[in-house]
Parts: C-alpha cells; sequence; structure tokens
C-alpha cells in the first residue's frame, strides 16, 4: 500500500522503533500469544523486533515486495518472511497460536479487505487462539502524515461487530481518543 516519502522516512526510523517498542512491549506483556506467532503487516519491521524478544516462534506476512525484501534482510536468520496478502494467507488452518497487527489496518484500502483479513486471522488461529493489535485514529496530525497514502481508519464503534462476524469471541475494544484503537480478540475452543 502506497505511502508517502515523509511516512517512510518516519517508519523506518530508530526513533520510531524506540517508540514502538516502548509503548509495545508492556502492551504484549499483558497477552500470552503462545508458541507460534503470526505478524501481519509488519513494514520496516519495528513491532517485528520486540515480538521477537518475546516469542518463540515469530512468522510475518507483509505484502509489499521491498519491505518483504528488508524485513528478510534483518530478521530472516530468527523469523520466516512470507510474501502475500493478509485477506488471502498462505497458511494451513488453526496454524498459529496467536495473530498480530500493528498500525496496519488503515493502510488496505477498503472495510472488505480488513474484513477478509478479521475472517483470515480467525482461520489460521488454533481454537483459544488470540488475534490482537492496535491501529491509529483520525486526527489531524494523522491525517498530514497519510496525505498521499491509503488511509482508511478502522472505526472503533463497529470494530467489536466485525471481529464477531468474522469468528471471534471474547471481543475487547478500546479507543484512546484520537489517538489509537486496541483490540483482542479469541478463537473460540
Amino acid at each position: 500500500m502506497p505511502m508517502n516519502l515523509i511516512h517512510r522516512k518516519i517508519c523506518s526510523s530508530e526513533k520510531w522503533a524506540n517508540t514502538v517498542e516502548e509503548r509495545l512491549t508492556p502492551w504484549l506483556s499483558r497477552r500470552d500469544l503462545g508458541d507460534d506467532v503470526l505478524e501481519i503487516g509488519p513494514g520496516f519491521g519495528a513491532t517485528t523486533k520486540v515480538l521477537l524478544g518475546l516469542v518463540p516462534k515469530l512468522t510475518v506476512l507483509e505484502i509489499d515486495p521491498a519491505s518483504s525484501e528488508l524485513l528478510r534482510a534483518e530478521y530472516g536468520d530468527r523469523a520466516e518472511v512470507v510474501e502475500g496478502s493478509g485477506a488471502e494467507m498462505p497458511f494451513e488452518d488453526g496454524r498459529f497460536s496467536a495473530v498480530t497487527c500493528f498500525t496496519m489496518l488503515h493502510h488496505v484500502p477498503t472495510a472488505d479487505l480488513q474484513d477478509a483479513i478479521f475472517a483470515e486471522a480467525a482461520r489460521v488461529l488454533r481454537p483459544g487462539g488470540t488475534y490482537c493489535g492496535f491501529d491509529g485514529q483520525l486526527n489531524l496530525r494523522f491525517r498530514l502524515l497519510h496525505i498521499g497514502d491509503t488511509m482508511n481508519v478502522v472505526d472503533a464503534g463497529t470494530l467489536p461487530a466485525r471481529l464477531e462476524k468474522a469468528g471471534f469471541e471474547q471481543v475487547d475494544v478500546e479507543l484512546r481518543p484520537k489517538e489509537l484503537v486496541t483490540f483482542s480478540a479469541v478463537k473460540p475452543g
């Protein structure tokens, strides 16, 4: 999905990686991700770096060929890097103990494709597995950062019903006004 130059520079910066690590590590420490985790849409890999320190086995699924190449060069010895779409995942049913996605859903151009990602996350999760993540919310700074980018912000108000429709239960969505929507859900089992 297209990203403008400023957005790419920020998301590939060390400052952004440090911010992600500072915010993501405590959030993830409150979740049991299990032994075989999938990350959807890691982009430049700031979240991947954090996950690698927390989970025994990590697979990342990235749609952008250039980002996939960067991820393989940086993390390919510690994570399986797969190029492909979260809406059509090349993994068998019930493989993963957890599926994550961080600050990538707003780059998915339509709600239907976001819903396909939710359904695919449910399909590739083991029964009892967790799907969790967070994404940005609309505010002036977020809008300015995305000029010329794909930006389809997830509606926090409709997200619980969308996750339930995809097959999840125990859905928990938290909106931090004008900043983030966080979510977690469990595949029945």
